[in-house]
């Protein structure tokens, strides 16, 4: 996917992240990408770290201040302690006319992803995310109980109880992707 194309797909995820509720803040965007590239194969080509709240793409971060830049997205300032939101300008919608093959090859995908995560909070979506980093990286083969004493390693401040009910969580959303 070239980088017109992949604005496409990430504006458009952006705007049906918003549509259903999701404060779509970068966190939002940070892990529905990681968890479209890794489970739903979208060739994004964003390369993941596992860091502070699970995981996370500098180049990423760079894509969103860059269409920032090109003013196809805009952070909207919230009232503290709340980070921004991302909103999702005019140019980016004419842009996403432009490419309807591509949206079109990808939208059962984010409806997927937004649907699953879209009204998760930020802390729900790190545990879900690592999870996700856990069982694809870590822990193929493992058990639900491995697998949630490995996230609960990576992060300690997410509880055993914790860690496997987003292991669990993340098993039934990964069934739901092979039917996708």
């Amino acid at each position: 996917m070239n980088r017109s194309q992949r604005t496409a797909v990430i504006t458009r995820l952006a705007e049906r992240l918003r549509e259903r509720g999701s404060w779509s803040g970068e966190t939002h965007v940070q892990k529905v990408v990681f968890v479209m590239q890794e489970l739903l194969d979208v060739k994004f080509e964003f390369e993941f770290i596992l860091y502070k709240h699970g995981p996370f793409s500098f180049d990423l971060r760079d894509e969103l201040s860059s269409l920032c830049a090109d003013n196809l997205l805009k952070y909207q300032a919230q009232s503290p302690p709340y980070g921004p939101k991302i909103g999702v300008l005019p140019d980016a919608k004419a842009l996403q006319e432009r490419f309807p093959k591509t949206l079109g090859s990808h939208t059962a995908k984010i409806e997927f992803v937004c649907d699953r995560l879209g009204n998760k909070g930020v802390a729900e979506l790190e545990r879900l995310a690592t999870a996700l980093w856990v069982t694809t990286r870590e822990g193929t083969g493992d058990s639900v109980d491995q697998r949630a004493k490995k996230l609960n390693k990576l992060k300690p401040h997410v509880s055993i109880d914790e860690a496997k009910a987003a292991v669990v969580a993340m098993d039934e959303v990964i069934a739901a992707a092979k039917k996708l």
